[in-house]
């Protein structure tokens, strides 16, 4: 996989990141009611509304913010692992308790937490995928700057 497409991923991850973080840190009783969006409370149908444990939630999302940001500014493949081996360990443990509790959900946001965190997840493996080689890379850019 090119270090511009784990660019990308990592980006993607760093707005996911961004977004979670901030309402979780900043705005925990609504994260907790209308999370991911007002109607369908995701978190509400988990037990009750605990701000300490919602605000670290929110934190551990902005935490991978940085690392993520980080990543995508100095894209080296040491970086983007690194950023992929912090999502990973995140995200396989979040997609496995929510896998194991789904039963909470009526069945189309059992569907909706299994795309977002799965997709996530997948994600996270992406930036852990082998590097194309320097050179192939520079000689895809090569072709792509020649006119047709």
């Amino acid at each position: 996989m090119s270090i511009k497409s784990k660019r990308a991923i990592v980006g993607l991850l760093a707005v996911t990141a961004a977004v979670v973080g901030v309402w979780a840190a900043a705005y925990p009783q609504s994260f907790y009611t209308d999370f991911p969006w007002p109607g369908r409370n995701w978190v509400s149908a988990l037990g009750p509304y605990n701000e300490h444990l919602t605000r670290d939630v929110g934190a551990l999302y902005l935490a991978l913010l940085v690392l993520s940001v980080m990543a995508w500014r100095r894209p080296t493949p040491s970086a983007l692992r690194m950023a992929g081996g912090a999502w990973l360990i995140f995200t396989a443990v979040h997609f496995l308790w929510h896998s194991l509790h789904l039963q909470v959900y009526p069945p189309a946001d059992q569907v909706g937490n299994v795309i977002a965190l799965g997709g996530n997840l997948a994600l996270a493996v992406l930036l852990l995928l082998p590097d194309r080689p320097l050179a192939a890379q520079q000689h895809d850019a090569v072709r792509q700057d020649q006119p047709s």
